[in-house]
C-alpha cells in the first residue's frame, strides 16, 4: 500500500493523463491503492508496431518516486531493448550510477520515454542481441520479423483496457515464456555482453 502523501502524488500522475492526455498513451490503476497500474503505448505509423496495441505492468516500489516504478512489457514486442520477460533495458528505469532515474521523473515521463525507444531502439545496449544486430545490419529483416509479431501479439482492442489485475498477471504469465513469444518455436538468448544483458541474466539466475 501506498502511504498518503504517495497515493495524493499517484492520484495527481493519473489525472494528468485524463486532462492532458499523451498521444498514443493511457495509462490507469489496477486498485484503489494505486501501487499497480498499467498502460497502453500505441505503435506509431512510423515504426513497424504501427497500430499494435502494447498493454505494459507498472509496480510502484515502496520508496517510490525515491526508487523508480518496475515497469514491463505485457504484450510480446520485437525489440533489441525488451527481453522475453517483457522486461525494459532503459536508464530512467534504474537507480544512478548505472541508470538516470530522479524523484522528479513520474509514470507519464517514463511511458513518453519506453514510447520514444520503441520508435529509437538502443542496440548498443541490449537486451536480445540478435534482434540488436538485425537492427544494426540488416534493417530489412528487423522490420518484417516486428511486424510480423506486432500482427500475431498486437492486434488487441484499444478499448478493452480497464481489466483486473488477475487477469492481467494471467497473461503476463502466459506471454512472458519464451515458446509464446518466440517465432517459430525459437527461444532468444540473451548475450553475455552489456550491461542491461548481464543485469537480466544476474535476476534470472535469482530467480533460478
Amino acid at each position: 500500500m501506498l502511504g498518503a502523501a504517495r497515493l495524493t502524488r499517484m492520484k495527481r500522475e493519473l489525472s494528468q493523463f485524463e486532462d492532458h492526455p499523451p498521444h498514443g498513451i493511457t495509462c490507469w490503476a489496477c486498485d484503489e491503492n494505486v501501487g499497480h497500474l498499467q498502460a497502453q503505448i500505441i505503435g506509431d505509423d512510423a515504426t513497424p508496431y504501427r497500430g499494435g496495441v502494447f498493454k505494459l505492468d507498472i509496480r510502484l516500489p515502496d520508496r517510490y518516486p525515491f526508487e523508480p516504478p518496475k515497469v514491463t512489457f505485457i504484450t510480446p514486442i520485437y525489440h533489441p531493448n525488451v527481453d522475453t520477460g517483457g522486461r525494459i533495458c532503459l536508464e530512467s528505469l534504474k537507480m544512478p550510477p548505472q541508470g538516470a532515474w530522479s524523484p522528479v521523473l513520474n509514470v507519464l515521463s517514463v511511458l513518453t520515454t519506453v514510447q520514444h525507444l520503441m520508435a529509437e531502439p538502443n542496440p548498443d545496449d541490449p537486451l536480445m542481441a540478435d534482434i540488436a544486430n538485425e537492427f544494426k545490419y540488416d534493417r530489412a529483416k528487423y522490420e518484417h520479423n516486428a511486424k510480423v509479431w506486432t500482427r500475431k501479439h498486437a492486434s488487441g482492442d484499444t478499448t478493452d483496457k480497464r481489466r483486473s489485475s488477475t487477469e492481467s498477471g494471467s497473461e503476463a504469465d502466459k506471454n512472458g515464456t519464451g515458446k509464446d513469444r518466440g517465432e517459430d518455436g525459437m527461444k532468444r538468448q540473451l548475450d553475455v555482453g552489456g550491461k542491461c544483458m548481464a543485469e537480466s541474466k544476474s535476476k534470472q539466475s535469482k530467480l533460478g
